[in-house]
């Protein structure tokens, strides 16, 4: 009987991980989302980064924890894409006041995690300091508007913000790319399986976590409060400036507040999931 529960807890804990996976895929193509948050949110961030880092002596230490999350962030990420195109270009407010929720209901746990060492008066200037500059950073990005024709180049870029939004926690990619018009193209692409988009998108995102990866782990390391609080601040400020307070004022407001209170419980839920087989 031990024994039967033991295989299913096992396979309880496979079918999380893929459902992490598919969620920290799906957080790397969401606006205002980030795959790296999600990952300090579910607990592998440190595996990641070690697997980013040192492929071959990572994945003979995590093969058997992430093989699962890697199936899922590959599903979640594909196909999601499509999906996510059409959302928003049907439902705009709706589906970010979701996503909006998603990141609210995951602060407490990212706050949690930011103090695992402790707190010190750094880190929450960091906090501050981060959250000041992020957000009149985006609000002047919004205020000047930006047209670039993608094209290689680009799509180069947005692989390079891609990959930084998974090993740099509350990076999220779509900040810098929505603002420049290239977010919409780029994840139109992914969902077409245009390898116009795929090939330079993939090499800005290898080459990036090549040069990064090792210094990211390193600062983690080294200034791991200082870091994730000024992480947190970061994420703030992102989700404000994505918030479309305009539609509360309109026939739609009960719809997004539903939305928005459907995320931050749903956040809350997995996070007490992921806490009991964390």
């Amino acid at each position: 009987m031990g024994e039967t529960q033991t295989t299913g807890e096992k396979k309880a804990s496979v079918w999380l991980r893929i459902l992490q996976g598919a969620l920290i895929g799906l957080g790397a193509v969401l606006p205002g989302i980030s795959g790296g948050v999600l990952c300090v949110v579910f607990g592998v961030y440190q595996p990641v980064m070690e697997v980013l880092s040192d492929p071959v002596r990572g994945l003979k230490k995590h093969f058997r924890r992430l093989a699962p999350l890697g199936v899922g962030l590959v599903l979640g990420f594909l196909g999601i894409a499509r999906l996510l195109g059409f959302l928003l270009n049907r439902y705009p407010d709706p589906s970010v006041c979701l996503f909006v929720g998603l990141i609210a209901g995951m602060l407490p746990s990212l706050y949690r995690e930011a103090g695992e060492q402790g707190r010190s008066k750094s880190s929450f200037v960091a906090m501050g300091a981060a959250f000041l500059i992020i957000l009149a950073l985006l609000l002047t990005l919004q205020v000047v508007s930006v047209q670039i024709v993608p094209g290689f180049g680009w799509y180069l870029f947005c692989g390079f913000c891609l990959a930084l939004s998974v090993i740099v926690p509350g990076m999220s990619f779509s900040t810098l790319l929505m603002p420049l018009g290239l977010y919409t193209p780029f994840i139109d692409g992914i969902g077409r399986f245009d390898f116009g988009v795929l090939i330079p998108g993939g090499i800005g995102a290898l080459l990036t976590i090549l040069l990064l990866a090792r210094a990211v782990t390193h600062l983690m390391e080294r200034h791991y409060s200082v870091l994730f609080h000024a992480i947190i601040g970061v994420v703030v400020a992102a989700t404000i400036v994505i918030v479309p307070f305009g539609s509360f004022l309109t026939g739609g407001a009960g719809v997004n507040l539903i939305c928005l209170v459907v995320g931050v419980v749903a956040a809350l839920l997995l996070d007490r999931l992921n806490s009991s087989v964390r």
